[in-house]
């Protein structure tokens, strides 16, 4: 890789719709479980390793980094390097951007966990692309300049995308 940025953006894992419980508060169905644990393994095969992570405080977007980080291994970054932040929460595709620029340019791989619409209006305002679907628990690989703070719509290039299969 050169010596730009990437950003990789995931969308929550599949959410249980519970009665009487919070948006906030709902958890991962077991489908989601399994695709989050699944989109781990995609970026430990793919090499790609975050230098920080910027997780949505909601209960099914911190479960979704839990599977996915059990999945890396020893290529998860470690806790300190993992911010749940509630403003990724009520994030429109503008407020992603903002934090993301706010970050160090020692941290090579930024991951995003969060939310529709935001995660995809995010994916599309930097690519320039419309026509990517971005279900839950989808990955976009995005590579970027060689300054977070420099990032800018347009400015990036989809470098790869995963979604996990369709339930059958």
């Amino acid at each position: 890789m050169d010596s730009g940025h990437t950003l990789v953006v995931l969308r929550h894992a599949q959410a249980a719709g519970e009665p009487g419980v919070s948006d906030m508060q709902r958890p991962l169905a077991g489908r989601g479980r399994r695709d989050a644990a699944a989109a781990g393994r995609w970026l430990l095969a793919q090499g790609i390793r975050p230098g920080l992570v910027l997780c949505s405080s909601s209960r099914r977007t911190r479960e979704t980094w839990e599977q996915v980080s059990t999945a890396m291994g020893a290529a998860a970054p470690d806790a300190g390097a993992v911010s749940f932040e509630s403003r990724v929460y009520d994030a429109g595709a503008q407020d992603l951007l903002d934090l993301v620029t706010e970050q160090p340019n020692d941290a090579q791989t930024i991951l995003t966990v969060g939310h529709n619409p935001a995660s995809a209006h995010l994916v599309a305002w930097l690519t320039g692309r419309s026509d990517i679907t971005f279900p839950a628990c989808a990955l976009a690989v995005i590579r970027l300049g060689r300054s977070w703070a420099a990032v800018a719509p347009g400015g990036g290039e989809l470098a790869a995308l995963w979604a996990p299969r369709p339930a059958t």
